[in-house]
């Protein structure tokens, strides 16, 4: 097995970070203005697949980045991965808890798909887990981080096939089966799930998932939120850039103009 020396990016992880951009970039305009809804179709789901897509592209090479000595990064490294985890569960919470047994009971035809969808949702869960272990053990032995970075991209491409059936077999019936401006799915059920279930902060939440989306999205998705998210909107979003940009490097934050979060027409 040939030795890298320098970063090597996956071959196909990067690009399959702008396929949860082009989801919700559809899924915004699509239609004509005069036709749009109140509230994006299930953005909560569209937009956790596109951070998901959007870390799994960089965390492993900020992984191999790694020097020895750097414990802070190692921690703030391990820090976000637990995080992404925390949020790829409650995703999976939001889904097989509210979502599926609607579809299920509306569109029984696709109720093998669901099912396959849920078990699947625990072995990602697990397979997470597992790799939760490895990337703490990376994060203070700089040793091991290359093969825990690979570990991570064929978690990557796992997930990859689970979020693509998502997208292809499911949302397209789902949009039949719920109404118009229906919140299911939506951005402000997600983060009333995260505060019910203990989850991640509102706060670290709202600006990983908005993370790279173009100012008039962004301003339509936290229409959805109450007034007391909109108003602290601003102190979020700086704070959270402040904290994740030393991880990923100049260039590749969420300013970065069609980066892998960047939702861009």
């Amino acid at each position: 097995m040939p030795i890298h020396l320098l970063p090597q990016p996956s071959p196909s992880v990067p690009e399959q970070a702008e396929r949860g951009a082009d989801s919700l970039r559809a899924a915004v305009h699509g239609r004509a203005a005069d036709d749009e809804p109140a509230t994006v179709r299930f953005a909560g789901l569209r937009l956790v697949h596109a951070a998901l897509r959007r870390d799994l592209a960089r965390l492993p090479n900020a992984l191999r980045l790694l020097q020895p000595g750097e414990d802070d990064k190692g921690e703030a490294l391990l820090r976000h991965w637990n995080f992404v985890t925390a949020m790829l569960t409650c995703h999976h919470e939001q889904q097989d808890t509210r979502i599926w047994p609607i579809v299920r009971r509306f569109a029984p035809e696709l109720r093998l798909l669901l099912n396959w969808l849920e078990a699947d949702h625990h072995n990602l869960d697990h397979s997470f887990t597992r790799v939760t272990t490895l990337v703490r053990i990376a994060s203070r032995d700089t040793g091991s981080a290359w093969p825990v970075a690979y570990a991570m991209e064929d978690l990557a491409a796992r997930l990859e096939t689970h979020l693509r059936i998502e997208e292809r077999q499911l949302l397209p019936r789902m949009e039949r089966v719920f109404v118009e401006n229906s919140r299911l799915g939506g951005l402000g059920e997600l983060l009333d799930l995260l505060r019910s279930a203990d989850g991640p902060g509102t706060a670290d939440a709202l600006a990983w998932l908005l993370e790279g989306v173009e100012p008039e999205l962004e301003e339509r998705l936290l229409a959805e939120c109450d007034d007391d998210v909109a108003r602290n909107w601003p102190h979020w979003r700086a704070t959270y850039q402040r904290c994740t940009a030393p991880l990923w490097g100049p260039g590749s934050g969420p300013d970065a103009v069609g980066g892998p979060g960047a939702i861009v027409d």
